[in-house]
């Protein structure tokens, strides 16, 4: 049974492939110009979860793993997979005490994305962090991560010059900035933000 995908029309979808974090679905559809095609779309089982950690002297934190698809080194915040039937806030602050070690006492918001929005479902889900206290941190075993503290102002640096390239990161990173500007962030943090 055919049915509408705003202008695409879908003929048909089958699974083809799937583990416990990705659903690869195929299917027929008719492009809106008309002709015949298929669409490849990624469904994820969790949110991605990030968050921006920031302390009372103006630094952050960042985790460095190897990245497979790329085969590269990243450097990013801490991020990973939030359940959907977990609250996402509580998998933000699993994920900053599994990567880091750290907790914090303060927990905004700083946005919502969808990072591939082409070819996959995947959404985003950033928080920013302070009132930190460390810890011992407890990445999952098949981690390798590598943990490095740098400052706000260095963060947005190396967002803005290229050498961070993870699409999260760099999300979080300016929109907090963005909201500093704006008002947004308590003084505490925001006073971090003023480059």
């Amino acid at each position: 049974m055919s049915k509408n995908n705003g202008p695409w029309r879908i003929h048909s979808t089958e699974e083809s492939f799937s583990n416990p974090w990705i659903r690869i679905e195929t299917s027929q559809v008719t492009h809106p110009n008309g002709d015949p095609g298929i669409y490849g779309v990624v469904r994820y089982a969790n949110l991605a979860i990030g968050v921006l950690p920031v302390d009372e002297a103006g630094y952050t934190w960042l985790v460095g793993q190897h990245r497979f698809p790329f085969d590269a080194y990243s450097w990013e915040l801490p991020e990973g997979g939030g359940p959907m039937d977990v609250m996402p806030l509580e998998s933000a602050q699993r994920e900053l005490k599994e990567e880091t070690g750290l907790t914090a006492e303060n927990w905004q918001e700083i946005g919502r994305w969808h990072l591939s929005n082409s070819v996959s479902d995947e959404r985003a889900i950033g928080y920013l962090g302070w009132g930190l206290k460390e810890g011992e941190s407890a990445p999952e075993p098949s981690e390798a991560l590598e943990v490095r503290r740098v400052t706000v102002q260095e963060l947005v640096e190396l967002c803005l010059d290229g050498t961070v390239t993870d699409a999260f990161t760099v999300l979080m990173t300016l929109s907090a900035l963005q909201q500093a500007k704006a008002g947004k962030l308590p003084e505490a943090v925001a006073r971090h933000f003023q480059l």
